[in-house]
């Protein structure tokens, strides 16, 4: 397999010097030209031999803004439904056979299915956080709940796909039987990451009105946010993977996944920038999801959470405090030192190889002990 060179990453516009020269040109139309050229780059990558292989699935039901995935094969073992994250694609799941927790779950006899965001288009109603942590994730674990024939899904969502999902769990919600999250930021403290706070002093300089959100835009914003997990650290994991030929092919998939995007509604955007980034409200019980108040003291099922030590989007501080307050011993944790050839440490627990021979078996225990 040809590897993709990592001197692709955020190519188009060029970066920025400054976050106040970011503002400036916040929402030009460059951006849009910019996912067109981005997403053009990974189908080149892809007709270069370099694109996921997807395990076979139906569309169990679909919405103007969601479907949800039927994985091919299922087994007679407890349903799983992926929530995944609304930005960029949800095939890092299942991005190689070596590497897939969606095919390694199908193979312990897991039913498996994928919440998958359908990209806004102008014109069509936003959704924000009590849409998409709410009622449209109620409403996909029903559709599970009766395609399992009553059984109460366990939810599984990693980065903003997990923070959605424990969102949901929190609500007060009988309609699930766990919760397990995957480098998924929960607490949004000052200092608790140093990405958290680049976010918001950005945020609070930037117009950020638009009611779609291109997807390389997004891109711009998290690389200079922390350009040193955008940038610099997947430079040096292409360097490090070089003498690894498995190495080498998984990273270049998540770069071409990373060029593959997707753009945001600008009403979600919004919200979590201030509601969890700016405000902590999900922490500080100040958060309220159509009506109901969530709080990490409202977390009262069966909960994991794996959390990469290595990764600064989602760091075990952003994971701690909600551990600590939840109401009762249900909440395990389990830690990993991340590794190399996964391009970014962010998504390592996905498609890291020593993520599947030593986390994977351990999530999948921890899922069937209360299944």
């Amino acid at each position: 397999m040809t590897r993709a060179s990592s001197a692709s990453v955020e190519t188009a516009p060029a970066m920025m010097g400054s976050s106040a020269a970011f503002a400036e040109g916040l929402l030009a139309p460059t951006f849009w030209l910019a996912d067109q050229l981005r997403r053009w780059q990974a189908h080149a990558l892809g007709q270069l031999g370099i694109a996921p292989k997807e395990c076979d699935y139906r569309v169990l039901v679909s919405s103007e803004h969601w479907r949800v995935r039927e994985y091919i094969g299922l087994g007679d073992g407890p349903p799983l439904l992926i929530v995944a994250a609304p930005i960029k694609q949800p095939y890092i799941w299942d991005l190689a056979p070596d590497v897939s927790p969606i095919r390694y779950c199908l193979a312990q006899h897991f039913r498996v299915y994928l919440l998958e965001w359908l990209p806004p288009r102008p014109g069509r109603e936003s959704g924000g956080l009590s849409d998409y942590a709410g009622r449209w994730i109620g409403e996909a674990a029903a559709a599970v709940s009766r395609a399992a024939n009553g059984a109460k899904p366990f939810l599984l969502g990693h980065s903003l796909g997990g923070t959605l999902a424990a969102l949901f769990a929190a609500s007060g919600t009988e309609a699930i039987g766990g919760l397990a999250l995957i480098s998924a930021p929960l607490s949004f403290e000052p200092g608790c990451s140093t990405f958290r706070d680049a976010i918001v002093a950005m945020a609070s300089r930037c117009d950020l009105s638009a009611n779609i959100i291109p997807g390389s835009l997004l891109s711009q914003f998290s690389a200079l946010a922390s350009p040193d997990t955008f940038v610099w650290s997947r430079l040096i994991d292409a360097g490090l993977s070089l003498s690894d030929r498995r190495a080498s092919a998984v990273h270049a998939l998540v770069e071409r996944w990373a060029l593959d995007e997707v753009p945001l509604p600008g009403r979600l955007f919004r919200e979590i920038l201030e509601w969890l980034y700016r405000d902590n409200s999900f922490c500080v019980g100040t958060l309220r999801i159509n009506g109901k108040s969530v709080r990490p003291s409202s977390l009262r099922l069966p909960a994991l959470a794996v959390v990469n030590i290595a990764d600064r989007l989602a760091p075990p501080a952003s994971v701690a405090p909600v551990a600590a307050a939840m109401p009762h011993a249900g909440w395990q944790l389990i830690e990993y030192p991340g590794e190399i050839g996964v391009g970014m440490q962010h998504v390592a627990l996905l498609v890291g190889r020593q993520a599947h021979r030593r986390v994977w078996p351990e999530i999948v225990a921890w899922l069937r002990a209360r299944g």
